[in-house]
């Protein structure tokens, strides 16, 4: 590989066209990307009360309706139900844990604890503990690479028997029949679904919060865990499961993963199903995981993408790394602390031995095309809602301005073509690239429903203007920890993205930077 190569200026005031012709280069450098991005990648042989809040919908409370025996509560005091996955699916596979024990365990933490952070907004005890009972008579448990692993999943997608409120009055309140495909592979897999989380309404804030409960960051509870999978990463953050399922059209696994201190991944387009809403905001949300480890989360990626490589974490081979630590745009400054995250993270990989240098990124005209679609999703998928004069007002105002920009034709395939075409030559240079994932602390954890639409937009923007660019091309993205901010408390984090087709790569690097620079897993 190549170790010189120069910074790239950002060309936010270029004023390249995009036409057929530029649209055919762009399809063809994503075409050699994958593929040689497939080769790479393949591996070689202080805290405030929280305010009062309502708790999740527990169908049956553990600490009243079971209680844990002796040996449960051994378990639960050795945290093996917290992970790490890899050490649970191996117990429950050699049968020295039961899948019961590990799901016991795992509710009597969660009733215990939710209250600190209202993760949950559904907890399913008999359900889960049923599903474990079942999976143990499973002819195939030896075999099953989440044998037990109690899961949580955002409330936004279809577990069979349950509602998809995503956090709106505004939804069918009956349950669904069917699991989403992330369900059914999870399952497949071995896993105990223990619970759905909170969700900000329709999953279009960065904040988590409803008129019901603030969910609030395990290491700060008078900060917001960031949003959508704002309960996702709580959870995790909490100890309360070892994994949890999010999804991203903004940012909404990085964000919160950023701010709870948790690993979180964004896969590439078609890396995972997806099937949210109508078109999933013109292609930028996708499935992923949140989890405290790289290795949980690279297994638990692996299932649901259907890709055993991607558990595979030998390090990689010497790579090209850039750094971009710049505000993707002038009015969203960045604290120096996480721009720090962004550069500890790259003298660890240059401790490694991977070649780093300075290198903006071109983020061009990104931002007004992520906001035009991010309108246009989200009243395309209000639009089937039976109870619309249920929205919260922010919400209204949102959906009332993507319409218009719907009417307009606004959304247009050019302006991705534009960006896809400069983040191309950049990606001929480097590998992978190192940003921060947040520019600022988390928003404070308070009522953010009741705020106007604008409000909420200035606010999520403000503190993480770095996630959304890779959302618009559909192109990998992660966020690790990289230790905690010295005032507020909470965690900072860096995000590493590349081009197509590098999920492997990246985890493979977040690895060995996981093992030179570990975290704490969970506050708990």
């Amino acid at each position: 590989m190549q170790n010189k190569a120069t910074a790239v200026a950002d060309d936010s005031a270029e004023t390249e066209t995009s036409g057929p012709e530029t649209a055919a280069r762009t399809r063809t450098k994503l075409s050699a990307f994958a593929r040689v991005t497939w080769k790479k990648s393949t591996p070689t042989p202080p805290v405030v009360a929280q305010p009062p809040a309502a708790g999740p919908d527990v169908e049956a409370t553990p600490a009243e309706d079971s209680p844990l025996g002796a040996d449960d509560q051994i378990l639960a005091d050795k945290n093996t139900s917290r992970g790490p996955v890899s050490v649970i699916a191996a117990g429950v596979r050699d049968g020295s844990l039961s899948a019961t024990e590990v799901v016991d365990a795992t509710l009597a933490r969660i009733v215990a604890e939710h209250r600190n952070t209202n993760a949950f907004s559904v907890v399913r005890a008999e359900k889960a503990r049923s599903e474990a009972a079942s999976l143990e008579q499973r002819a195939d448990l030896d075999v099953l690479p989440l044998a037990g692993v109690p899961v949580a999943i955002k409330h936004d997608i279809g577990v069979a028997g349950e509602t998809i409120r995503a956090g709106s009055l505004a939804t069918d309140a009956r349950p669904v029949a069917d699991d989403h495909p992330v369900v059914r592979r999870l399952r497949a897999a071995g896993a105990v679904i223990v619970g759905l989380t909170t969700v900000p309404e329709l999953g279009l804030w960065g904040t988590t919060d409803t008129p019901d409960r603030i969910t609030s960051n395990p290491w700060n509870v008078a900060r917001s865990s960031g949003g959508s999978s704002g309960g996702s990463a709580a959870a995790v953050a909490a100890g309360l499961v070892p994994i949890a399922h999010g999804n991203d059209g903004l940012g909404s696994i990085r964000v919160p993963a950023a701010c709870c201190g948790v690993f979180g991944i964004k896969p590439g387009r078609y890396t995972v199903p997806a099937e949210i809403g109508v078109d999933a905001w013109s292609g930028m949300i996708e499935n992923g995981v949140l989890a405290t480890t790289v290795g949980d989360a690279a297994l638990a990626l692996s299932v649901l993408a259907a890709r055993p490589d991607l558990s595979e974490l030998d390090p990689p081979d010497r790579l090209r790394i850039g750094l971009a630590v710049a505000a993707p745009y002038r009015c969203f400054p960045v604290d120096r602390h996480w721009t720090n995250a962004a550069r500890t993270a790259a003298s660890v990989a240059a401790a490694a031995g991977h070649h780093v240098e300075p290198a903006g990124l071109p983020y061009g005209d990104a931002l007004p095309s992520v906001f035009l679609r991010w309108l246009a999703g989200g009243a395309r998928d209000a639009a089937a809602l039976p109870h619309l004069d249920r929205l919260q007002p922010r919400t209204r105002r949102h959906l009332a301005l993507g319409r218009l920009v719907q009417r307009l034709r606004l959304v247009r395939p050019a302006q991705v073509d534009r960006v896809e075409a400069r983040l191309l030559d950049y990606f001929e240079r480097y590998d992978v690239v190192i940003t921060p994932t947040l520019a600022c602390p988390p928003p404070k954890a308070k009522a953010w429903h009741g705020r106007g639409w604008l409000a909420n937009v200035l606010a999520t923007a403000r503190f993480s203007p770095f996630t959304p660019l890779w959302n618009l091309v559909g192109w990998p993205a992660v966020s690790i920890p990289m230790g905690m901010h010295p005032d507020i408390g909470t965690p900072v984090a860096a995000q590493l993205a590349g081009p197509p087709g590098s999920e492997s790569t990246l985890l493979r690097l977040s690895a060995q930077l996981e093992s030179l620079h570990p975290w704490r897993r969970t506050i708990n």
